[in-house]
């Protein structure tokens, strides 16, 4: 009626060392921050073609410098902007997804105690919501 189990079970066996490296919480952060300010850097250089301004330019180049500095020396990638008519609604929808991407990456560099780059998407995050007229 009941044969006992002759071989032990595959899930009380201890698990085999993994063959791949893993990364720590803070390396995942800094991936994910880099990836958040990278993605807002692609949004204001669109912004910048648009709606020409000294302070997006200065925003670009200080997003850049943060990127660079979480990736260890490395520079991000940078999509050339479209050509397009500064029409007001792309113009809003822009504005709308850099606020959200600042957002998220003020979660993000806040979790690390990055001091520099909470200043720096706080003050995206304000600029952003003065674009699109909402009050922070």
């Amino acid at each position: 009626m009941y044969e006992p189990i002759r071989t032990k079970s595959v899930h009380t066996m201890a698990a085999p060392e993994p063959d791949f490296p893993h990364r720590s919480r803070e390396e995942e952060l800094d991936i994910r921050l880099a990836g958040h300010l990278t993605a807002l850097l692609t949004v204001t250089d669109e912004l910048r073609v648009l709606t020409p301004d000294p302070a997006l330019d200065e925003a670009a180049e200080r997003l850049a410098d943060q990127v660079v500095r979480l990736r260890d020396g490395r520079a991000p990638l940078r999509a050339a902007p479209t050509t397009a008519e500064a029409d007001p609604a792309h113009v809003a929808a822009l504005h709308q997804r850099a606020h959200t991407l600042a957002g998220w990456a003020l979660v993000i560099a806040t979790s690390r105690d990055d001091a520099e780059a909470t200043a720096l998407t706080a003050e995206r995050l304000e600029a952003h919501a003065a674009g699109l007229g909402v009050a922070v």
